[in-house]
């Protein structure tokens, strides 16, 4: 799907009502590795495809820099280093989600962007307990499409409240 038509459907999604509930169980999807994952549509602010990332010093390895989007100086975090996956190039079906986390907006690299998923909440399993280690609270639940299985991202976990504020100050 194209970044216009994603964005237009995250606007038809945001203008549907007033009080929000168009956007109860809808979920972005997007690829990453060999897994899809999704992110509550109500953080997110837009879709850009890959742009030219200025570095910053002293920024957690998975910050990758920041980018200038319209004039607004954007934080921009590889969603693959922040879960020690494997590295991959960036190519022209790589996105940045621009997500709102705490009222700094940050852009999550991701491999391809695919469609806004409507999961309702009854079609959502909790996180598997495998171990108490951080990588399970960026997950949020396990969303079921047919037979599919998108991995749900807890948005607010992504970052540490000290790695927010060392973000923050960067844009």
């Amino acid at each position: 799907m194209s970044e216009d038509k994603l964005n237009n459907v995250i606007e038809d999604d945001f203008m549907d009502d007033e009080d929000g509930d168009s956007q109860k169980d809808k979920y972005l999807t997007f690829h990453l590795g060999n897994e899809d994952y999704g992110l509550d549509i109500r953080y997110v602010i837009e879709i850009v495809g890959i742009q030219k990332i200025t570095e910053v010093p002293d920024m957690p390895g998975f910050v990758k820099g920041v980018i200038n989007l319209r004039g607004q100086v954007i934080p921009v975090m590889d969603v693959r280093t922040r879960f020690k996956m494997e590295p991959r190039d960036y190519d022209d079906r790589t996105c940045v989600i621009v997500v709102r986390i705490n009222e700094t907006s940050i852009g999550l690299v991701v491999d391809t962007v695919n469609e806004v998923a409507d999961i309702p909440e009854k079609n959502v399993s909790p996180p598997p307990q495998v171990s108490k280690g951080s990588g399970s609270r960026f997950i949020k639940g396990m969303g079921k499409i047919g037979d599919d299985v998108k991995i749900l991202l807890n948005v607010d976990k992504l970052l540490y409240e000290e790695e927010l504020e060392k973000i923050g100050s960067a844009a």
